[in-house]
């Protein structure tokens, strides 16, 4: 499960957003002022920082170079009410991957969060659960000692499940995330990609002991 640290002074935009990106599943730590909050990433490593421009005391721009400083890698996306091309250079210049204007659409905020962890998982060495082992760079697969002959979905979807092992990832999260971030409609093309996933993985459908369902919410990767 990603950790994620918003540096946000307005309590009226960070509790409901730490609560909207929990819903999805994130691990979610907020702080009103950046000496707090990079006091606290010293020791907890986030995934990902979501960092308000306009902080009292410590300014966005210099909480973002402190960041980028400690971990060249580490996603940065500012929040900010000002989008002229100057404020964007400076927040860019500071070592921010991205910008988002307020006010912002959470559906929107959500879409860019996905896509900066995907690619910042994109060289993450071998994932492993239980008998499951993954080369996201190689993108090749393995159960046991038999390496798994996987599509392209197959293999995206048993990725995002492997991460996130012994969570429950939401159907609406795996569509987004393995398909479109925009997706609309029907998921029956999961619950077929899930079936050929499981056969391959040699599970009994009727009681899986890897892929399981939970009913009304999504999957889980049991280790």
């Amino acid at each position: 499960m990603a950790r994620l640290l918003i540096v946000e002074d307005d309590e009226g935009i960070r509790v409901p957003l730490a609560r909207a990106l929990e819903r999805e599943g994130y691990d979610v730590d907020g702080f009103g002022d950046g000496e707090s909050a990079l006091r606290h990433a010293a020791g907890a490593a986030p995934d990902l920082v979501l960092v308000d421009v306009a902080l009292p005391g410590l300014d966005g721009l210099e909480v973002c170079r402190r960041l980028r400083a400690a971990s060249p890698t580490l996603p940065i996306v500012f929040l900010t009410a000002q989008d002229g091309e100057l404020d964007i250079v400076d927040g860019l210049d500071a070592g921010a991957d991205d910008y988002i204007t307020k006010p912002f659409r959470v559906s929107e905020l959500l879409a860019r969060v996905r896509a900066h962890l995907r690619r910042s998982s994109a060289d993450t060495d071998e994932l492993t659960a239980g008998d499951v082992r993954i080369d996201p760079r190689a993108r090749r697969a393995w159960c046991g000692e038999d390496e798994l002959e996987l599509a392209p979905k197959e293999f995206d979807l048993l990725t995002l499940l492997v991460r996130e092992a012994g969570r429950v990832v939401t159907r609406d999260r795996i569509m987004a995330e393995v398909w479109d971030e925009n997706w609309f409609g029907s998921t029956k093309t999961l619950d077929m990609h899930v079936s050929w996933l499981r056969r391959k993985l040699g599970e009994d459908a009727s009681d899986p002991r890897h892929l399981v369902t939970v009913r009304g919410v999504g999957l889980r990767f049991e280790p």
